[in-house]
């Protein structure tokens, strides 16, 4: 039995699915981001204790078409992102068409009315979040950060670091995050910066 899962973007979520399972004496024979597969059916008062488990850690069971391709684009995209070493070989919008089997302006639309914002800004903020923690971890030089992270260039890189952090890269790097580790990005309102 699959059954999908809101929310659930990391390791440590996979862990605590995992808990929960163990806990409700359900066997999983996998357990991916977004999704788990349960060695056996479950019942429907089964069902609703892993939906109230879930709810208390902050997940959820995805019950609608809609919400299962939401979190299946950002799983792809978050699991690119951070997960990958090399940059795409093709668009993220033909990579998430391909992956899912849906028309980009399909996926585009879906993802845009339940988040609020598009896919490419999305996209941009999480590579943002993955550049912040290369260049306070992984101690690599920017241009090695632009190449991996798929950018045209260092100076593309910089600018779109600075207009979503209000704080240059290089700067990022020396202060080692000391002070702008927590610090929640800026978003500039009506920008339209692609991935």
């Amino acid at each position: 039995m699959i059954i999908n899962i809101k929310n659930m973007v990391c390791q440590r979520c996979k862990i605590v699915v995992s808990n929960i399972l163990n806990e409700l004496g359900l066997e999983a024979e996998s357990i991916a981001l977004g999704e788990i597969v349960l060695k056996n059916n479950i019942c429907n008062s089964k069902l609703n204790e892993l939906a109230i488990a879930l709810k208390e850690a902050d997940l959820e069971l995805v019950v609608d078409k809609k919400n299962l391709i939401d979190q299946q684009i950002k799983n792809l995209i978050f699991e690119h992102i951070h997960y990958h070493n090399e940059p795409l070989s093709i668009k993220f919008s033909c990579y998430l068409s391909k992956k899912l089997n849906y028309n980009y302006t399909y996926l585009s639309k879906v993802f845009s009315e339940i988040n609020g914002i598009n896919i490419e800004r999305y996209i941009i903020q999480e590579k943002i979040e993955k550049v912040k923690s290369m260049l306070i971890s992984e101690g690599v030089i920017l241009s090695e950060i632009a190449y991996k992270m798929n950018y045209s260039s260092v100076s593309h890189l910089s600018n779109q670091f600075k207009k979503h952090t209000g704080v240059r890269a290089r700067d990022y790097k020396l202060l080692k995050g000391n002070k702008y580790r927590s610090m929640p990005p800026v978003i500039a309102i009506g920008s339209s910066t692609a991935a």
